[in-house]
């Protein structure tokens, strides 16, 4: 794909993990998928090599970069088959929201170990009754005494939390009541894996991929007043800090994704021949593929004003373009996969070609963490101004 609007060090940092994607590729994740065990071998030498961290301060260990770069990374490892999705979660997510908003005491626990790769953190919103209305988030905080170092008791249930079995602690968003109007705000609360009351039940699901899904319980969590992360009464500002390159994230892992599909379906007409010439050669297989080629590349664009945006301290407007790049990328993922199988026709179902798994891969896309119909009504209040229908 094109890199002109890149740096020379976005550029070089692309080919560099390009190559780490190949040394794995599509078949280190299909095994690891098959055997139902987990990229650490990837996710080690990814964070060796400072992939991981390149968008921490480097006063913690970090590369001093931000979403720009990072989206590299995971677009790169998508598009060689090989994506990790917890880089959605622990660096984008996690170690965002704390290098922002934490205490000294918070940074220095975390972010080096999420920079390095020797501590993964999950992150916890969606709620069974919940969905994409975060107003109804019913997980609740308490204050757990009196005083300035009052802890906390955290109640309630998340659902489809990623990795929180290979996870150290995960950021959870609760509510806390305000003293003056009686509401319910939203705060975040860093919940280590072992606390008492925090149990945890994997969801089975279709979706073939080596990060597992959870339900989370949290029965009575008592938390020391450290484990609240920022300001108690900003907790919205934050939250939105971390969801941006969430949105940003999601993209690159779409346009990996369906760049990946593309890939192989590129190479497959390039040389699969049934009649004179190969069948690449036939507009009715190569103007779909031109297309999803198209697609990805405007996805990516937009993908890249969102981080470039949210990296220059823009929310406001990084939160329009990360919903849009987030929109793009899932819609032109699953047109990228789709076309593949097509494509290949029978051989698209077959495990050689690792192009049937993504079938439900792709949907991820579209679905998480906000469904494209959120993204279209946040277009349509934000950006146009037409009223709300609820």
């Amino acid at each position: 794909m094109s890199t002109v609007l890149e740096t020379e060090e976005h550029q070089a940092l692309r080919a560099a993990v390009a190559a780490l994607g190949k040394r794995y590729g599509r078949d280190y994740m299909t095994t690891v998928i098959r055997d139902g065990s987990h990229t650490h071998e990837l996710w080690a030498e990814a964070a060796k090599l400072g992939y991981l961290g390149v968008n921490l301060p480097e006063e913690y260990g970090g590369g001093g970069g931000g979403m720009a770069e990072l989206s590299i990374v995971l677009e790169e490892l998508g598009a060689a088959g090989s994506p990790l999705l917890m880089m959605i979660v622990s660096p984008a997510i996690c170690g965002t929201v704390i290098a922002r908003f934490g205490t000294d005491e918070q940074k220095q626990r975390w972010l080096p170990g999420l920079a390095d790769g020797t501590l993964t953190m999950a992150f916890g919103i969606t709620e069974p009754d919940a969905g994409s209305n975060s107003h109804r988030i019913t997980t609740t905080a308490r204050r757990d005494g009196t005083g300035p170092d009052a802890g906390w008791v955290l109640t309630g249930r998340k659902v489809f939390v990623s990795g929180v079995d290979i996870a150290d602690a995960t950021l959870i968003v609760g509510r806390t009541e305000d003293a003056r109007s009686g509401k319910l705000k939203p705060c975040l609360f860093i919940v280590p894996r072992d606390a008492e009351g925090f149990g945890r039940n994997r969801i089975d699901m279709e979706l073939h991929a080596p990060e597992k899904q959870f339900e989370l319980v949290l029965d009575d969590v008592r938390l020391p007043a450290d484990a609240l992360v920022g300001d108690e009464d900003a907790g919205l500002l934050q939250l939105f800090a971390g969801l941006n390159p969430e949105r940003i994230m999601t993209a690159a892992f779409g346009i990996g994704m369906g760049r990946f599909a593309l890939g192989r379906a590129v190479e497959y007409a390039r040389t699969r021949q049934v009649w004179k010439a190969p069948i690449g050669a036939h507009q009715a297989i190569a103007h779909p593929l031109a297309t999803a080629h198209i697609d990805l590349e405007l996805s990516r664009l937009m993908m890249q004003k969102a981080a470039r945006l949210y990296d220059d301290g823009d929310d406001i407007g990084a939160g329009e373009a990360a919903n849009m790049a987030k929109y793009a990328a899932g819609e032109a993922c699953v047109k990228a996969v789709d076309q593949a199988v097509h494509t290949l026709g029978g051989n698209g179902l077959t495990r050689e070609y690792g192009l049937a798994s993504l079938i439900t891969a792709s949907r991820v896309a579209r679905i998480a963490p906000v469904s494209r119909e959120m993204i279209l009504n946040y277009v349509s209040h934000q950006s146009l101004g037409l009223p709300k229908s609820y």
